[in-house]
């Protein structure tokens, strides 16, 4: 029974993956008693030949579930507790004292104090995992679907951490359990950044100041976020060296170089055939891609963020705050562990700046006419970010301007592909990019 009502519920699931497609079977692969009324599970859910693991903290009750949980409801008697915060409690207890709990290892750093009378609250933006604030101190994310291994976010923030770097929100503790043979990460906490804004809220309150007074200029706007933008890129540079310091790095030589030009080729001929509206522009990519391989030599790689844009960067009372170092959650766990130009993060920055300036204008009635101030306000940001950037060590010489031309372009790529199938009306965002 359980089972059955698993199924119906999971596939309704905004962090389901797996959504369009029908479900074949679902198994219950764990299934362990954290406390009274507080079950564990992970499920493996079967659709087409494959199968994803899921993680679930389901609630029991012997009678009705009480109304307060009616948005959580899985069937007669179940629940989804991370909605409880009675019982959401648990976790922060355990992980305060290092608890085993059947195959569940509850862990927290040395040196760290946690409160553990703090109650829950789900965050309501999450897609594809789901974070539980406890008070206004931690953030527990729970990653709903199950890949082996170590969560490169974990892995990061614990390393920086250790390095007392200064822009990352404090880790404090973590779920693990075995997968495959594998320690997996199933959940993690940090510091809750209260009174905090991300950046790209920020970043928006600054275009609409602009766009508000129609004959001002993106520096005079009582909005102006260049200062910011300078920052940002300072913090950035500086999150790049405490990677560089705390994990391995290295070189791609120029076959290397010469296989991811022709790798993106590959993905730009791809988004042409789905696309027809990239075509006129398709040669500004190809020519960017040959560029990099006429003058690129040795490009230094390391551990980077890998999913970098204002959505990502928190603005706390004091300086910026990178968060979510866990990359592309898409991508398999080896890619996004795998070290890649800093630049990468630079360049998905860059696009971010360009979105921020013009998703405004996607159903704007004078669209047309605001286009100059985007522009102007996309361009004395992203130079901005790019000045910080360099002051902060970030490296930026002349063949690194092309490889950056390269990856910035490679991402527009993708997000013309992204919004062709989302966001048609986004579309122009992206295409805009081929323009400069």
């Amino acid at each position: 029974m359980l089972t059955e009502l698993l199924t119906g519920w999971i596939a309704h699931q905004r962090w389901f993956a797996g959504k369009g497609r029908p479900v074949d079977k679902l198994d219950i692969d764990s299934d362990i008693g954290l406390s009274p009324g507080l079950r564990h599970l992970i499920v493996s859910v079967h659709q087409a030949g494959t199968h994803d693991r899921y993680q679930i903290l389901l609630g029991c009750c012997a009678d009705d579930v009480p109304d307060r949980f009616r948005h959580a409801l899985i069937g007669e008697g179940f629940y989804d507790a991370a909605h409880d915060a009675d019982l959401t409690k648990t976790l922060l207890e355990a992980m305060a004292e290092g608890r085993d709990i059947g195959p569940l290892r509850f862990r927290h750093l040395d040196d760290v104090h946690i409160d553990t009378s703090l109650r829950s609250l789900v965050l309501g933006a999450e897609q594809s995992n789901t974070s539980l604030v406890y008070g206004d101190a931690y953030i527990c994310k729970l990653f709903r679907r199950l890949i082996p291994g170590v969560n490169p976010e974990l892995e990061i923030v614990n390393a920086l951490a250790a390095r007392k770097a200064a822009h990352i929100a404090q880790p404090y503790g973590w779920i693990e359990a075995d997968l495959d043979g594998e320690p997996t990460t199933l959940a993690m906490t940090q510091e809750f950044l209260a009174n905090s804004n991300d950046g790209w809220a920020l970043a928006l309150a600054s275009v609409r100041d602009l766009y508000a007074w129609p004959q001002g200029s993106a520096a005079d706007a009582g909005g102006d976020f260049s200062s910011e933008s300078f920052r940002l890129g300072t913090a950035t540079a500086e999150v790049h060296h405490e990677l560089a310091d705390a994990f391995p790095t290295g070189v791609m030589d120029p076959p290397e170089v010469r296989h991811l030009m022709e790798e993106y080729l590959r993905r730009l001929e791809q988004t042409v055939a789905e696309v027809p509206q990239l075509a006129e522009h398709a040669h500004v990519a190809e020519e960017a891609y040959r560029r990099v391989c006429e003058v690129a030599h040795e490009v230094p790689v390391q551990r980077v963020h890998g999913d970098y844009h204002l959505g990502q960067v928190m603005r706390t009372p004091t300086d910026w705050v990178i968060l979510d170092f866990e990359g592309e959650p898409g991508q398999p766990l080896a890619e996004r562990r795998a070290l890649s130009s800093p630049l990468r993060d630079v360049a998905g920055m860059l696009r971010s700046f360009d979105y921020a300036a013009r998703h405004l204008l996607a159903d704007h009635p004078e669209a047309q006419n605001l286009l100059p101030q985007a522009a102007e306000w996309a361009e004395l940001n992203r130079s901005s970010f790019l000045a910080g950037y360099s002051a902060g060590g970030g490296r930026l010489r002349g063949e690194d301007a092309v490889l950056l031309r390269a990856l910035e372009l490679a991402k527009a790529v993708y997000e013309v592909g992204y919004e062709a199938r989302n966001r048609p009306s986004w579309l122009p965002i992206p295409l805009a990019a081929f323009q400069h």
